[in-house]
């Protein structure tokens, strides 16, 4: 990127928020991370300007934007913030975009945080490396379309077609935490697939109080033999995640039709899901017949396995004579997508989609 337009960007979490400014597509100056005090609204505004203010000196230019990514329910193109539930200071709608437009004087621009990690991966990360790699391999086929899933505290997603940010009537499409959990048909599909559920999992299976179950990652590290645990309670409480996850994604494919790209805190314990949920994509579901239909019209690949890479590059090429003629054409019947990891990580993918979100909003303005 060559755009010299500096645009201030701010990754919001529960307990932190993480600032930073973005000029040519890199960051410039010095990030700053600063507390949330997510439960006093005032002392949480404060650091919101606190931390734009202190970025936007550091990055020493004229700020053209700012463009970030903040936790919902939200009225994202109003800019005002709803109820939230890991920062309870934003109660009954709080205009956070036009109190900052008012303080920078420059456009502000508001989305949810798996949107942007979806739209930075599908510019700079997953979408634009496997079409390379096609192009390395001889392929003529390409990709456009991008499903981005974060797992973590919660279970996120957004949706890039042909290039443009999926974002719905209502702001609302691709929340895909609200699908039906396959294990549990009265709940939600979060509660199958976030942290609390991996450490209730191993907490029931290994037969210890939920309080005394570990985190994620030390569940990881003990399912992966390299400490002291439950290992088969730790690799159960991974492979759920992967069939609850796989599920709603294949869901969600039905519509999408693209590459899927994983995010999030829990996405460092891959090898332990993955299999799980490309096994998901790749299920049956049964007629009232009793025939078995394929769960989606799509072949899933796992792309961090090395020899599932391969195959989905190669796919099943072949010619097919044109009738009346001799002529033959190509033909790839294997319908297929490609289930990947970040390969910018969440948070970089999140403030690189801000950025480029911001620039395509100025020049269409």
């Amino acid at each position: 990127m060559s755009d010299g337009r500096v645009v201030l960007t701010l990754d919001a979490g529960g307990t932190s928020f993480r600032f930073s400014a973005i000029a040519g597509g890199r960051e410039v100056g010095t990030g700053v991370t600063l507390p949330s005090h997510g439960d006093d609204l005032d002392a949480c505004l404060a650091q919101i300007l606190e931390g734009f203010s202190q970025v936007g000196r550091s990055a020493g230019g004229a700020v053209a934007a700012l463009s970030f990514a903040f936790p919902g329910p939200a009225d994202y193109a109003a800019g005002v913030i709803g109820d939230l539930g890991n920062l309870p200071a934003f109660r009954g709608g709080v205009a956070l975009g036009p109190m900052l437009e008012d303080r920078f004087g420059v456009p502000v621009f508001i989305h949810n945080d798996g949107d942007l990690f979806a739209y930075g991966e599908a510019l700079h990360g997953l979408l634009p490396e496997v079409n390379r790699l096609l192009a390395q391999v001889g392929s003529p086929r390409r990709h456009r379309n991008l499903l981005g899933v974060t797992l973590g505290s919660g279970f996120g997603a957004g949706i890039v077609r042909d290039g443009e940010l999926f974002l719905g009537d209502n702001g609302a499409a691709a929340e895909i935490w609200l699908e039906r959990n396959k294990l549990d048909r009265h709940a939600p599909a979060e509660e199958g697939v976030g942290i609390r559920a991996v450490r209730s999992v191993y907490a029931r299976r290994a037969g210890v109080a939920l309080e005394q179950a570990p985190e994620p990652s030390a569940i990881a590290s003990i399912a992966l033999g390299e400490s002291a645990g439950d290992a088969a309670a730790a690799r159960e409480a991974f492979r759920r995640l992967g069939e609850v996850a796989g599920d709603a994604i294949a869901n969600a494919l039905t519509l999408v039709d693209g590459l899927v790209v994983i995010g999030g805190g829990l996405s460092g314990a891959a090898s332990l899901f993955l299999p799980a949920l490309v096994a998901e994509l790749n299920g049956t579901l049964e007629k009232t017949s009793g025939e078995r239909v394929p769960r989606l019209e799509l072949s899933a690949f796992n792309l961090e396995d090395e020899d599932e890479r391969r195959r989905f590059l190669a796919g099943s090429p072949r010619t097919v004579r044109v009738p009346g003629s001799a002529r033959t054409v190509p033909y790839d019947p294997q319908k297929r997508t490609g289930v990947g990891l970040s390969r910018l990580g969440t948070s970089r993918a999140v403030c690189l989609g801000a950025y480029a979100r911001a620039l395509k909003e100025l020049d269409r303005r």
